[in-house]
Order: structure tokens, then C-alpha cells, then sequence
């Protein structure tokens, strides 16, 4: 048995106002505000999720789709780069038609109720050609990414043209604009200038003004109306970073493609997976966080935590599932209120009017996957439907979660990455109640299980061990959030073995949707003056003065207490597979909950399910609702499951017909019949592969 020790005694957060120039008011009086820790939408604290998604790197047919699916990850912000060279690869010539459609895009994002922030560049890098940047720019008598008049006049009129594009969508004017990315990495990175790779091998600057440079794009970006709430830079690296006008973001890979070349054969273990403080005056630098201003009077938000990355030529891996969310549960336990993925969501370079590719020259022509939650087809992975679980439980509990309080069990900057042995573990703490994080994933390390370990909180007036009673375990590669000290709606949750999804209220009872992190056994703590309740699939132990009640692992289980004031609160503890595929959306009138294996698009009056290579859905929802129509499947069964009422839906079995002509040795044309696509809304074509680079025309 393991016993760990963490001091919660020294718990007050400074939180103040007024000092920052963010923010702005809507036409419908709608404001947005900034405290030094966390923004606020209308003076509540608002927890930012933002994701990735480049528009024009995916057809437009499936935009809407793939915003819905971010949607339902709880995704609240899109991020969007506009490569320079996407939309005037011919000098004075702009297109912003079809794919490249930005105004469409944002105006989508309005219609399902998410914002956006527009990364506007000039320089965005992005693994595009040159950074992002035309190739008519190269060898121009003037410096790029400078204050030089003659560069600027070309970045006046591309973000006159964005502005133009974009009138009427910002904030203000009750739009979803309400952030605007000024350059990217200035002063620390560049990217290669195509045309001369493999020849004299030059490299875009990576720039010469500093702040006074990032100001002056600012200056021309609201000239050109492009005016927004927020103005956001990237810190890391150096980066230029003026945080009196523009919002300092952050990030971290654990997968660096870049590293490969020359002698570097072997990918180093990272220290991106172990919990830091990252708004702490009296601490101010810490691993890949360097800020140039005190970090206690800024909030540390994020905008490139890796959502996967893009394999190169010299460097191909497979980013597991399980690191993703491992490093959202590492950023928001130090601190952060406002995460973002780089990328969220894969897509495909689009081919160039000049150029026939528009990537970067390690990086595939065409592929732009970057192994993300959604893939450059809108493939749900493993870590969507992880982070999916964290994501529902930021917004739910965010006035209760932002304001809270970083503590470290210790000074973790002599932690060794490479030790496994050591629990890592972080708390954020208000007043006396929080949530526990504890990760166990690491990057590039054979990874082992946590085993028999208590955490004990000293707090002010009391001490919890979690648990009361012997010890827990945690999965290899798992990462999870547990809470003390939580009040469910007049009931006080002492601790729980339980990782918090959701809630939701119908007829007057509340219902917390929990589920068991890997390794644990599944128990909740409540002190033995706790009201009268009632235990489905479980049982109850006393321990001392505490009731101690143990859920089964292998089905649903629910915990019902009747509260002082009537009130029913339901605890409904899931299993880990029915909290995967668990969704929440406002849907026919009132928030439900559904747990389906498909991919549930929903919008106020439908539901569409994805799904591939099965004939027969299964589909829970709570609480029931008298479907108006199906279209595509038939019902073959309906039955009550607990509160759910569980559907089987039957679709048509769309038989493949593919013919393959190998025309020699590494070669061969497959076709595909016409009937395939009919009652589908893709066909995906899989080919398993072993080789060094494969092409497809």
C-alpha cells in the first residue's frame, strides 16, 4: 500500500478584474470579460473549449456535419487557420468560392450555436507551402513578417479581404466571431520556402520586429474591420507576445516530427505529462512555459494542445487514444479555463492552381489526418469519445471548477519523466471541496498500472482519504478526475472513486452521470447523516461516521437520495463502454441523454446516426421521447433499460462490389460499382499496406 499526502490547508485563489483589455458587448448586450484567471460570459465563468478545423482543407458539402460532431464533443469554439496562399495563390487574385467559402463556414458555426476564432496570419505555418504564405512573395525587395511598408501593403489587402468576407459575423453584431489570431509563432519559428527545397534550401524569416510588429497587424486588422472581443498570439518558444493588447495562448506536443533529421534516430521521452502550476506569480517559468509577463495576471488559455500530429517522412508513429485526453487533464488541473486542440478535426491539402501541392515537403502531399479526435474523413476515434467525457463535465461545472485553485503535492520540476513509480497527481481546490486529477500516461515509455495507492487531503477543517477503506488503482495509460467534497443539489458527496460526466434535471429529480475510471472500483462517500436513499446493483458499508457505498462495475448502477428539501437526486454510475459512448444534446424540447456505438448528430428537432459496418444499432435515450419518423432503418425492438429506453434499429446491408486490376508489381486500378453509394453517405475505401510511401489517384 501506497499513501500520498497532499497540504490543501493554503487554498484561496487571487482572482481580480480590470486590469486586462479584453472583451466587448454584442447587439444583443451580451458581454464577454476577463478576470486574471478565467473569461467570463456575461460575468460567469465560461470554461473555453476550442478545436481546430481548417475549412479549407475539407469539402463543403460535409461542413455541417463535422461541426455538429464537434458540437457534440462539447467542442464551444472552432479555430480556423486562413492560409494566404489557399486564397491568392495567384497575386491579386482572391477566391473565396467552394471549399475555400469562409464566410459559409463561420455562418455554420452561428447556426449551431458555437464561436470562432479566425486565425487570420499572414504567416500561419500549419504544415502548408511556405508557412501559408504565396510563392509570389519569395525574393520580393522587401522583408516578409516585418514592419516594411512594402510587405504590409500585400497583409493590408488580404485582411481587407477577410474583413470583407467575414462583415457582419463578429461579436458585436450578434455574430460568432469573437476571437482573431494575429500571426503565429513570430520570433520563433518559420517554415521552409518551397520552390527552393532540395536547391538552396531557403527558409521564410521568422521575423525581426517583435511586439511592434504584432501591434501593427493588429492596427491593420481593425482597420480592415476585423474587429473582435479578443486579439490572441501565440507565447510559446519566445514568441512575440504583447499581453496588454492580445491574449497570450499556449500548448504542448509530445510527438515532434521536427526533431528528425540529421543524426537524431530515437524520440525522447517528453515531460509534457506531468502536472505543473501554470498561474502562479511566485513560480513564474516552469517546463515549455517561459511568459515574458507575470503569469498570475493573465489566465493561461491554450490553443495547440496536440490533438494527434502530422507524421513526416522521417518520422511516422501512431499517437495513442489515450494522450490526448491524458494532456487536457494535465493543462486544466495546472490551471487552465480555456484548452484548444490543435487539430481537432483532419482534412485534405487542396491542390494548388499553380502548384499542384499546397503542403509542406516532409509532410504527405495530400494528407492532412494529423491522427486528430475526427479524421480528414470524419472519423470518430478513441480519443474523441474521451475527451467527450471530460469536455461535458468543464461546461456543466464550470462556475464551480474555473475560480478553483492549483495545488501540487510538490515542486515537480526535478520530476523525471521517465519514473512511472511516482503517482502524479494534482488538485484544484475552493474553499474545502475540488477534484482530484490524477494521470498515468506518458509518451514514449512502455507503460505500466498504478497499483494499491490512498491520496490523503488535509484541508482546513477536515481530513478525506479516498478511499475511507483499503486502496484503488489506476489503469496503465488512464487518466482521471475525481471530486470531494461535491454537493449534489443539497446532498454532500465526500469523495468518489467515480470520474463526473454530467447532470441533467427531468420532472423535478437530477441525475449525475458518473463512471469508473480504469483500474478503480467504483464507490462514493457520504457522511452518515446523509439523507434517505436507496442503492439499485450496489452495496453499502459503514465506515466509522462515513456510508460507504460500492457500485458494480459490469452494469448500470443508481444511487437515489431524497434530499432535505423533496427533491430526488439520482447518481447513475455507467459502464465504462456505455460512458463512451455517452452524448448529451438539446433535443425535441429538452436536454437528453443517449448512449449509442453510432455517431449521434443532433440538432434541436433531429438526430442523425453514423455508423459503418454493421446492419443493427443499438440506441438508449433518456428521457423517452415518441419519435416522429425514422427514415433509413427500421425499428425492430423497443424496451426499457433502467431510465433508458433502449431502440434497435436494422439498416439495409449495402453489399461491396469492388473489382482490382494489379497492372504491375506496384501498381493496381481498383473500381467500385455505382450501386455501392446508393442509401449511403460515404463509402470508405481501407487498404492495409506495408511500405515506404503510397499514392492514390
Amino acid at each position: 500500500m501506497r499513501n500520498f499526502l497532499i497540504n490543501l490547508t493554503d487554498n484561496k485563489k487571487d482572482i481580480f478584474s480590470g486590469h486586462i483589455n479584453y472583451g466587448g458587448v454584442n447587439s444583443q448586450g451580451d458581454k464577454i470579460s476577463f478576470t486574471n484567471y478565467y473569461m467570463e460570459l456575461n460575468g460567469v465563468p465560461f470554461f473555453g473549449i476550442s478545436g481546430e478545423f481548417h475549412f479549407s482543407r475539407y469539402h463543403r458539402m460535409f461542413w455541417e456535419d463535422e461541426i455538429i460532431k464537434m458540437k457534440m464533443c462539447g467542442i464551444n469554439i472552432i479555430a480556423t487557420y486562413i492560409f494566404w496562399i489557399h486564397h491568392e495563390e495567384e497575386q491579386g487574385v482572391f477566391d473565396w468560392s467552394d471549399n475555400k467559402n469562409l464566410r459559409y463556414f463561420i455562418e455554420l458555426c452561428s447556426k449551431h450555436g458555437l464561436y470562432a476564432i479566425i486565425r487570420i496570419g499572414p504567416f500561419c505555418h500549419g504544415e502548408c507551402r511556405n508557412g501559408g504564405l504565396p510563392d509570389w512573395l519569395f525574393g520580393r525587395p522587401f522583408e516578409i513578417r516585418s514592419n516594411d511598408e512594402e510587405y504590409l501593403y500585400y497583409v493590408r489587402r488580404l485582411y481587407n479581404e477577410i474583413g470583407n468576407q467575414v462583415k457582419g459575423l463578429f461579436y458585436k453584431d450578434g455574430g460568432p466571431i469573437i476571437g482573431t489570431q494575429i500571426e503565429n509563432e513570430y520570433m520563433h519559428s518559420a517554415a521552409p520556402w518551397e520552390m527552393t527545397t532540395g536547391i538552396s534550401n531557403e527558409w521564410v524569416t521568422g521575423g525581426r520586429d517583435g511586439d511592434s510588429h504584432m501591434k501593427k497587424l493588429k492596427q491593420l486588422a481593425i482597420e480592415a474591420g476585423i474587429d473582435t472581443p479578443i486579439y490572441t498570439c501565440t507565447a510559446w518558444g519566445g514568441a512575440a507576445a504583447p499581453v496588454d493588447e492580445m491574449l497570450p495562448l499556449w500548448g504542448g506536443y509530445a510527438f515532434w516530427p521536427w526533431i528528425f533529421y540529421g543524426d537524431v534516430e530515437e524520440h525522447p521521452v517528453t515531460p509534457e505529462y506531468i502536472f505543473r502550476d501554470y498561474h502562479n506569480s511566485s513560480k513564474p517559468k516552469c517546463y515549455n512555459f517561459e511568459p515574458q509577463y507575470d503569469p498570475g495576471r493573465y489566465p493561461y488559455a491554450c490553443c495547440e494542445m496536440g490533438g494527434g500530429m502530422n507524421v513526416s517522412y522521417n518520422y511516422r508513429f501512431v499517437v495513442p487514444g489515450e494522450s490526448v485526453p491524458a494532456m487536457s487533464i494535465i493543462k486544466t488541473a495546472g490551471g487552465c479555463n480555456f484548452i484548444g486542440y490543435y487539430m481537432f478535426h483532419g482534412g485534405l491539402n487542396p491542390k494548388g492552381k499553380k502548384n499542384t501541392y499546397l503542403n509542406e515537403h516532409s509532410t504527405p502531399k495530400i494528407s492532412y489526418d494529423y491522427q486528430a479526435p475526427l479524421g480528414e474523413f470524419g472519423q470518430v476515434r478513441e480519443s474523441y469519445k474521451n475527451l467527450k467525457l471530460q469536455h461535458y463535465f468543464y461546461k456543466d461545472f464550470e462556475k464551480e471548477l474555473c475560480p478553483m485553485k492549483t495545488v501540487l503535492p510538490r515542486d515537480t520540476d526535478s520530476m523525471d519523466p521517465k519514473d512511472l513509480d511516482e503517482l502524479r497527481y494534482a488538485v484544484r481546490i475552493n474553499g474545502e471541496s475540488g477534484f482530484v486529477f490524477i494521470n498515468n500516461y506518458q509518451d514514449h515509455m512502455e507503460l505500466k498500472e498504478q497499483k494499491d495507492f490512498n491520496i490523503h487531503l488535509r484541508l482546513e477543517t477536515e481530513n478525506i482519504k479516498i478511499p475511507e477503506n483499503g486502496t484503488i488503482s489506476l489503469g496503465k495509460g488512464a487518466s482521471c478526475i475525481l471530486p470531494f467534497n461535491f454537493d449534489m443539489g443539497g446532498v454532500l458527496l465526500k469523495y468518489s472513486t467515480t470520474q463526473l460526466i454530467t447532470v441533467s434535471e427531468h420532472n423535478n429529480e437530477i441525475y449525475y452521470f458518473f463512471f469508473i475510471p480504469d483500474g478503480m472500483h467504483g464507490e462514493y462517500c457520504f457522511s452518515g447523516e446523509t439523507c434517505h436513499y436507496q442503492v439499485e446493483n450496489g452495496y453499502v458499508e459503514n465506515v466509522g461516521d462515513k456510508v460507504v457505498i460500492h457500485v458494480k462495475e459490469d452494469c448500470t448502477s443508481i444511487i437515489t437520495f431524497t434530499a432535505a428539501n423533496g427533491k430526488k437526486i439520482n447518481i447513475c454510475t455507467l459502464k465504462k463502454e456505455d460512458a463512451a459512448n455517452l452524448w448529451k444534446a438539446k433535443i425535441w424540447g429538452s436536454e437528453r441523454i443517449i448512449i449509442t456505438k453510432a455517431n449521434v448528430l443532433a440538432t434541436e428537432d433531429m438526430i442523425k446516426l453514423e455508423c459503418r459496418g454493421t446492419e443493427n444499432i443499438e440506441f438508449s435515450i433518456f428521457p423517452d421521447y415518441k419519435i416522429p419518423s425514422i427514415k433509413g432503418a427500421e425499428v425492430i425492438d423497443r424496451s426499457s433499460d433502467g431510465i433508458f429506453t433502449k431502440y434497435q434499429f436494422k439498416i439495409p446491408k449495402t453489399n461491396s462490389n469492388l473489382n482490382i486490376n494489379k497492372v504491375q508489381k506496384n501498381k493496381a486500378i481498383i473500381r467500385v460499382s455505382q450501386e455501392l453509394f446508393t442509401g449511403v453517405k460515404e463509402v470508405m475505401l481501407k487498404i492495409d499496406y506495408n511500405g515506404d510511401v503510397g499514392y492514390a489517384y
